[in-house]
Formats: structure tokens, C-alpha cells, sequence
């Protein structure tokens, strides 16, 4: 029997280097596994920024309601557990450990991916465990994704921004069609606050799958949006269903995040009304405010504060610094930054620069991390303050210790670098 990290070993250097997008094997292996993937129901999201802490809203309002629920997501942060919750909780490993052994056969068969044989093992998952509402979160696209396949009862596409321009293409209008590949023939579509020449392309797909839109500012829309240390406060409004609800209260820090929220909101309504099931604005109002979700805008220390956030492109960057200013506004800003290679890391740390009183310039540990000379070079010729830490957990006890009075550190640039301080039980101490 494989240990966890045996397991992980394993899948990483069998399957890693089985990256293909397309949709063949995908769909061969969940036939061979007898479809799970179409006896589940539940909500598919998709997006540049936004897809995780809508996900992770979806659930804590379909928990809240009495779903029996089941989440995946990606990536994971500390535990490969973590992609695979159920009921609020992470599946234990021996479980995923179990799936994956008894249909090991049809991965190597059909030359699976690392993301295609996590994807199956969450589709076959959900199954066995009668999963009532599931969620899934798009991994890559939507279009030529692994999650493709999930038969969902409503979809979400977040925002479109530039990301991934090798896989999903050079232009904003290329990623949103990708994007709207999730959309499925007459599953309603929940669209975020989307640059009109994405939503043009969302919704031609849309009307030629007869899916209808939802979309944010017009068919529902949120006021009194209120950001603070102690969470984010909003009305959320949607007409069709004579819904108005007042200074709803979110655990979650930003203003970006009210609008994620009022994504969940919309979809998860849409989705109790077409499964015909009951919900109530206490059980919403409940839900908001214990949504588990890290490393995004989440503080882990208040006395001398520090906040991770997995701002990992230039749309993810733009909301740090505007969250910063508004929740934190009196503070200096030392930031612990370790960015991946295939993102804009010179806009980004052009962007943070704007803010920052000091930088520690790191690497975090995953294998398309951007060099600290990279790095380097980019604040140098911004005339940046910075020095450089061997390693991302370094980096932030240096900037922890030479905290003075209004000082807070900000670790960021990519979710590898957020787990990375996660996984310190030193740093995560309050």
C-alpha cells in the first residue's frame, strides 16, 4: 500500500508530463469507470479569478441548507486531501488511495494526466458517496478541461482576464470562448462583472446551447458594499426572484469578494429553484459568514499582522493593492513575493511596487517558479527597495521580525508561496 507521499511521488512522476488538452481521454476513462460524472448534480465554475472562494461560498450555502455536499478544487495548498471535500471536510487519503487503486488499470490505459485522474477519483468519489450537491471548480479553460464532463444543474463563469495565453489563448475573446465551454444546452449561466467583448462571446455560445444568462449588474447586482478587518458587507438584490437582502455579512476580506459571493448567491438560488428545494435568507445569512476558504486576502496574524494572498496575475494583484488600501489603509507594506515563471511576474511586482515599502524577493518551491534573479531585475529598475531570502518561509520570519510599529507583512504572487507559509506550524502560530 502507497504512503501519501509515496502516492504523490507516484502520480506526479508517471503522469505529470501527460498534459494534452483535448477531451478524448477524459471522456474514455469516466466511460470505462461506468460515467459517474452523469449521475451527479450540482454547480461548475469556471473563470480567471474568483473560481475558488465562489466554489467554496456554493458549498458553505448548500451545507448550511442540509445538502449533502462534495467540492473539488485545484490547486491544492498543503494536502492533496484538500481537492476533495466532502461535507465540509477533507476526504481522509485512505479513500482517494482506494479509488485510484481499483481503477488504476484504466488511467494507465488510457495515459491519464495527473489532473484527469485526480478530476475521475472526485467524479467517482461523489458517486459512492450519493453526493446530493456537488461542486466543481475548472482546473484549466472549461472547454478542453477535465471537469468538461460534469452534468451540471447550473455554471458559473467568474471573470475573463489574460492568463494562461499558451493554453487558452492570446486574446481576451480566445479565453472567453474557452471559458464558455462549460456552458452545457439549456444549464443556466451565472456571468460575473465581464469586459463586454468577452460577454458578447459567452453569451453567442449561450444562445446557440439555449442556456440562459444571469448577469451581474443587470439581471442581479449588490450596493453598500462595506470592506473591513472583520469581513466584507453588502445588499445583494435579485429581481426576477423578488429577492433583497440588506447588509449580508461575509467573512471573507474585499470588496471583490462581495461580488463572488453574489455569484454564489444567484447560482445557488437558480439551483435550489430548478431541484425544487427550499431555502431560507437565515441560512444564507448564515452561510456567508463561516465560508472556509484560505490563503485570499486571509490574515493568520493580527499582532503583528500578516496576510496571504494568492494574487497570482495582474487582475489578482490590482484587487491586493486595492483591498490593502481600503482595509489597511495606514499600514507599511513589506512584501514576501515568489512568483511562477509563466505569469507577468514584471507587471505584477511593477503593480506592487506602487505600494510597497520594502520587498523580500524569494522562490518558492514549485518547479515553474520565476528565479530570484528574475525577479530582481525588475525591481532594480524600478529603483525598488527589496532584498533576497533563500526560501519563502525565510523571507517572511525576516519580515516578520523587522516589523516595527504600522508595519504588516504581505506574502503573495502565487499559491504555491501562500502554502508554503501555510505549511510552517512556526508562522501559522498567532
Amino acid at each position: 500500500m502507497l504512503t501519501y507521499q509515496e502516492f504523490l511521488d507516484h502520480i506526479f512522476l508517471r503522469y505529470s508530463g501527460n498534459v494534452k488538452l483535448g477531451l478524448d481521454r477524459m471522456e474514455g476513462i469516466l466511460k470505462d469507470m461506468d460515467s459517474p460524472n452523469e449521475k451527479l448534480r450540482g454547480i461548475h465554475i469556471a473563470g480567471t479569478n474568483g473560481k475558488g472562494s465562489t466554489s467554496a461560498a456554493c458549498e458553505a450555502l448548500a451545507l448550511q441548507h442540509g445538502h449533502i455536499t462534495g467540492l473539488n478544487t485545484s490547486p491544492h495548498l498543503v494536502d492533496y486531501c484538500e481537492r476533495f471535500r466532502i461535507q465540509g471536510k477533507n476526504v481522509d487519503f485512505s479513500e482517494i488511495l482506494r479509488i485510484y487503486h481499483e481503477w488504476e488499470a484504466v488511467f494507465q490505459k488510457w495515459d491519464a494526466s495527473f489532473f484527469e485522474i485526480t478530476t475521475a477519483i472526485a467524479f467517482q468519489l461523489f458517486n459512492e458517496k450519493k453526493i446530493g450537491t456537488s461542486i466543481f471548480e475548472v482546473g484549466l479553460g472549461g472547454r478542453l478541461d477535465g471537469t468538461n464532463p460534469f452534468h451540471s444543474t447550473v455554471c458559473i463563469i467568474t471573470t475573463i482576464s489574460m492568463d494562461h495565453p499558451k493554453s487558452l489563448g492570446d486574446t481576451i475573446e480566445k479565453i472567453a470562448f474557452e471559458k464558455a465551454g462549460i456552458i452545457k444546452q439549456g444549464v443556466p449561466v451565472v456571468l460575473g462583472p465581464i469586459q463586454p467583448s468577452a460577454l458578447e462571446v459567452i453569451k453567442k455560445v449561450a444562445l446557440e446551447r439555449n442556456a440562459p444568462t444571469y448577469q451581474f449588474g443587470t439581471d442581479f447586482y449588490i450596493e453598500n458594499v462595506v470592506t473591513g478587518e472583520h469581513g466584507t458587507f453588502f445588499d445583494y438584490h435579485f429581481p426576477e426572484m423578488q429577492i433583497h437582502y440588506e447588509n449580508i455579512q461575509s467573512n471573507l476580506l474585499g470588496k471583490y469578494q462581495a461580488t463572488n459571493m453574489s455569484l454564489a448567491l444567484t447560482s445557488f438560488i437558480l439551483y435550489n429553484k430548478l431541484t425544487d428545494q427550499p431555502y431560507s435568507e437565515a441560512n444564507i445569512r448564515s452561510a456567508m459568514a463561516k465560508i472556509a476558504w484560505q490563503g485570499r486576502l486571509q490574515v493568520i496574524r493580527k499582532k503583528a499582522i500578516i496576510l496571504l494572498d494568492g494574487a497570482h496575475n495582474d487582475e489578482g494583484v490590482d484587487s491586493l493593492i486595492t483591498n490593502l488600501r481600503e482595509i489597511f489603509p495606514n499600514k507599511r507594506y513589506r512584501f514576501v513575493t515568489a512568483i511562477l515563471h509563466d505569469k507577468p511576474y514584471g507587471s505584477m511586482l511593477r503593480k506592487m511596487n506602487t505600494i510597497a515599502d520594502h520587498f523580500y524577493i524569494t522562490q518558492n518551491h514549485s518547479d515553474r517558479a520565476a528565479t530570484i534573479e528574475d525577479e530582481v531585475k525588475i525591481l532594480a529598475e524600478c529603483q525598488a527597495s527589496y532584498e533576497t531570502m533563500p526560501d519563502v518561509v525565510s523571507a517572511t520570519k525576516k519580515a516578520l521580525d523587522e516589523c516595527r510599529e504600522n508595519d504588516m507583512v504581505v506574502v503573495c504572487g502565487s499559491l504555491h508561496t501562500v502554502a508554503e507559509v501555510l505549511e510552517n506550524k512556526e508562522l501559522m502560530q498567532n
